[in-house]
C-alpha cells in the first residue's frame, strides 16, 4: 500500500517529445526562410569526388651534381639544386656573407681530388660515405619540397629519372631516403636515355650523354637499351684541363715555370685555380673548333659565340672582346685564378684547346689509349659498328646529344663531322691496321679496273653495232657484258606496289649521319607521367620497407598479362602494371 501512495505522490514525468526523423524534417521544410533548392540535371552537375582526376605525380631527376624537381605535365622543372660545399653547411653557418669571404685564401685542390666536394656520388664507391650521401639527398629533397614544390609528399607518387649506369648501393640509399623520410607511396624508375629519345619524338636513337664523370653512349631501339659504351672523357676532365691552362697562363705572366697539361700529369699536383672559377670559365668561354675537313670553316666562325664575358666578383669593367679578322686575333679579358683577381687579356682560341685535349685527345694516338679513354668521335663510331645493319642505319640518323657538355658551342657539329669522315674513310669494316688498309686499297683498285674494263667493252659494242653492215654480218659475234655489270631492268609492277605502300606514310630517314634535338630526360619523364604510362620498375613503399632491394625479382621472373599490355613499343613502358607478387629493377638489376 505504501508503494502505491509513494507512486501517487511522485510528480509526473515531463512528456517526452517524439523523435522526428530526417525524412520528416525534410518534408516539413526549414524553419528559416531561404532560397529553395532546385534540381539540376546530372549532365550539368559537377562530378563526384570519386571521379575527380588523380593528383599529378612528381618528377625527380638525379645526377652526379644536380637534382631537378617538378610536377608531371609541365615543360620545365620547378628547381635545379646543386650539391656543393655551400649547400652542405650546418644551420647557423653564415661565413659566406662575411666581408672578404670571396677573396680569402682557400686550400689548393689536387688533380685526384678535383671537384669531389661538388659531387653527390662517384662511380667508384670505395671512398664514398653513403651515409653522407643520404644526408645530402635528404637536405636537397626537403629544400625542393618546402621552397619550390610546396606539396605534400605522402599523397603523390614519384617518377625517378636515373642514369642507365649507377651503382647498386646508390639505388638502395636513394630509395631508402625517399620511402623512410618522405613516406612516398610508390616510385617509378625510368632511364634517362630512353626518356631523352621520347622527348625528341622518336622511338629509336643513339643518345650521347656528355655528363660530369663519364660520357655514356646508349643505343635505344624501340624504347629498349640495346648497347652501351662509356669513356672518362667528360666535363670533369674538361674543367681540369681548363684550370691547368689558366694556371699556366698565370705562371707565364709572373715569369714562373709551368708544366703543360696532359693526361699523364701527376695526381698530386696542386691546382691554384678555384674550382668554381674554372667551371664558370668553361661554361662561358669554352668552344669547339670546326673540323678541318669541313670546307665551311670560315662560315662557322666562333665569333658569334662571344656574348657576355663579364665576370662577377671584381670591379674591373670588361669592355668585351676585341674581335679581329681571324679567330686567332680575338682577345678576351679573363680573371685567371679567381673571380676577384685582375683580368688578363687572353686569346679566344686558347679556350678551345681544353676541348681538343679532353674530348678529342688530339695530342694522343689511338693505340696509346685504353678502352675507357677513347675520344668521343671514335667511341661513337665503334658503338655504331657493333650494331646490326638495320639498327645501325636507323640510329645513325637519330643521334641525340644530352648532358652539360652538349651545350658547348660547336661540339655537336664537330662530332657529326668527325663521324662522317671516319665512316667515309673506313666504312663499316671492323678490322683496322696497315694490313687491312693495304687489302682494302687492293680491292678498290681491282674493282675500279673491272668497272673501267666493263665501260670500255660497252662503248666498243655500241661502236660495232653502229658501223656493222646488216647484209654482211661479222663471223665472230661481239662478246657480251657480264651480268654483274648489267643495269637492272626496272619492274613497273614493283614500283607501283612501292608507291601504293608509301602512300600516307612519311619517308623514313635512314643511313645518313644526322643529329636530332631533344627536350631532355626530365621533359620526357614529365610527358610519360602526364599520360599515365607506367614503367617496368614500379616500387611500392610497403614492399620495399619489408625486403629492400632483396625483394626485387629478376626481369625474366616477371610475367606480364598480354591482354592488358598496351605498350608504346617493345615493352619498356606500358599501361598495365606488373603482377602483385613482386617487382623488378629492370636494367639496373
Amino acid at each position: 500500500m505504501a508503494t502505491i501512495v509513494e507512486s501517487l505522490d511522485r510528480p509526473y514525468p515531463s512528456a517526452v517529445r517524439p523523435i522526428i526523423s530526417n525524412l520528416q524534417q525534410a518534408a516539413r521544410g526549414p524553419s528559416s526562410p531561404h532560397t529553395p533548392v532546385r534540381g539540376v540535371s546530372s549532365s550539368f552537375s559537377s562530378p563526384l569526388a570519386s571521379y575527380r582526376a588523380e593528383e599529378e605525380a612528381l618528377v625527380f631527376e638525379f645526377g652526379a651534381r644536380y637534382l631537378r624537381a617538378g610536377i608531371a605535365g609541365e615543360s620545365v622543372p620547378r628547381c635545379s639544386l646543386a650539391f656543393g660545399p655551400e649547400q652542405s653547411r650546418r644551420v647557423g653557418d653564415y661565413r659566406q656573407w662575411l666581408p672578404g669571404y670571396e677573396t680569402r685564401a682557400r686550400k689548393k685542390a689536387t688533380i685526384d681530388k678535383w671537384g669531389e666536394d661538388h659531387e653527390l656520388w662517384r662511380m667508384d664507391l670505395r671512398e664514398v660515405d653513403l651515409g653522407l650521401v643520404e644526408d645530402k639527398l635528404e637536405r636537397a629533397l626537403r629544400d625542393a619540397y618546402s621552397k619550390y614544390l610546396l606539396l605534400d609528399s605522402k599523397t603523390r607518387r614519384l617518377v625517378l629519372v636515373l642514369p642507365s649506369v649507377i651503382p647498386y648501393a646508390l639505388i638502395s640509399v636513394l630509395l631508402t631516403c625517399l620511402f623512410t623520410n618522405f613516406q612516398i607511396p610508390g616510385i617509378t624508375i625510368l632511364s634517362a636515355p630512353v626518356l631523352s629519345v621520347v622527348a625528341a619524338g622518336l622511338r629509336s636513337g643513339l643518345v650521347v650523354d656528355i655528363g660530369w664523370q663519364e660520357t655514356i653512349i646508349t643505343v635505344t631501339y624501340e624504347y629498349r637499351e640495346v648497347l652501351q659504351r662509356r669513356t672518362t672523357r667528360a666535363m670533369k676532365l674538361l674543367t681540369l684541363h681548363m684550370a691547368q691552362i689558366l694556371q699556366k697562363i698565370s705562371h707565364q705572366k709572373q715569369n714562373e715555370p709551368a708544366e703543360t697539361h696532359s693526361d699523364s700529369t701527376s695526381s698530386n699536383e696542386d691546382i691554384d685555380v678555384e674550382f668554381q672559377h674554372a667551371e664558370e670559365v668553361t661554361a662561358r668561354l669554352a668552344w669547339c673548333q670546326t673540323s678541318l675537313r669541313n670546307p665551311d670553316y670560315s662560315e662557322k666562325s666562333p665569333e658569334k659565340y662571344i656574348t657576355s664575358l663579364q665576370f662577377p666578383g671584381n670591379d674591373y669593367k670588361n669592355e668585351g672582346a676585341s674581335l679581329g679578322s681571324n679567330v686567332n686575333d680575338t682577345v678576351v679579358s679573363v680573371p685567371l685564378l679567381s673571380p676577384s683577381s685582375k683580368p688578363v687579356p687572353v686569346s679566344f682560341s686558347t679556350f678551345s684547346k681544353p676541348v681538343e685535349s679532353a674530348l678529342f685527345a688530339h695530342d694522343s694516338s689511338l693505340h696509346d689509349l685504353d678502352d675507357h679513354e677513347q675520344p668521343l668521335a671514335h667511341l661513337l663510331y665503334k658503338a655504331l659498328l657493333a650494331l646490326p645493319p638495320d639498327i645501325r642505319g636507323l640510329c645513325m640518323s637519330r643521334i641525340v646529344f644530352i648532358g652539360g657538355g652538349s651545350n658547348i658551342p660547336g661540339l655537336k657539329s664537330r662530332l657529326l663531322d668527325e663521324l662522317s669522315s671516319i665512316i667515309a674513310q673506313r666504312g663499316w669494316d671492323s678490322v683496322w691496321g696497315k694490313a687491312a688498309e693495304k687489302y682494302r686499297q687492293t680491292q678498290e683498285e681491282a674493282t675500279n679496273r673491272r668497272k673501267s674494263a666493263a665501260t670500255k667493252l660497252q662503248s666498243s659494242i655500241k661502236t660495232t653495232e653502229h658501223i656493222e653492215d646488216p647484209l654482211n654480218p661479222p663471223d665472230d659475234p661481239p662478246s657480251t657484258v657480264t651480268a654483274a655489270f648489267e643495269q637492272q631492268v626496272p619492274d613497273p609492277i614493283e614500283e607501283k606496289l612501292r608507291r601504293e605502300e608509301a602512300k600516307g606514310n612519311p619517308a623514313m630517314i635512314s643511313g645518313i649521319v644526322r643529329g636530332v634535338e631533344t627536350l631532355g630526360a626530365w621533359a620526357g619523364a614529365s610527358l610519360v607521367a602526364g599520360i599515365k604510362l607506367k614503367g617496368i620498375v614500379e616500387v611500392e613503399r610497403e614492399v620495399f620497407l619489408q625486403h629492400g632491394l632483396a625483394g626485387a625479382k629478376r626481369e625474366m621472373d616477371i610475367s606480364v598479362s598480354q591482354s592488358s599490355r598496351q605498350s608504346l613499343g617493345a615493352g619498356y613502358m606500358r599501361a598495365g602494371g606488373l603482377d602483385k607478387a613482386g617487382w623488378t629493377l629492370g636494367t639496373w638489376a
